[in-house]
């Protein structure tokens, strides 16, 4: 009984935490403040999901795929918001780079002065 109230608020908090972070990105005008809102979907849940099904299953197969799973979204993720930051910033001044902004992604800025 215990462990199927734990299952569940598990998995509540993970739903609460989703549809907080959501809520986050609703509101926020910025591109950047929104990827900030994007990471404890992206990783508290999943740790929350996994723990709960670690909780239910045991030590299954499942439980591994799901351990796989987390491991991937720990890994990756990241990467992933890296590579959107650079690229809103691409989209925003053309350049990733700071103090480049508006010379083209070339990389090629002012020549002289």
């Amino acid at each position: 009984m215990i462990k199927e109230i734990t299952v569940c608020v598990f998995l509540g908090i993970a739903a609460a935490v989703v549809i907080i972070s959501a809520v986050g990105v609703l509101v926020m005008r910025d591109t950047y403040q929104k990827l900030h809102f994007v990471g404890p979907a992206a990783l508290v849940s999943p740790v929350l999901v996994t723990a709960a099904v670690w909780l239910h299953e045991g030590n299954t197969a499942t439980t591994a795929q799901a351990m796989l799973a987390l491991l991937f979204v720990v890994i990756a993720g990241p990467f992933l918001s890296h590579a959107t930051m650079r690229a809103a910033r691409i989209r925003q001044t053309g350049d990733w780079r700071p103090g480049r902004a508006g010379h083209g992604s070339t990389g090629e800025g002012k020549k002289g002065s």
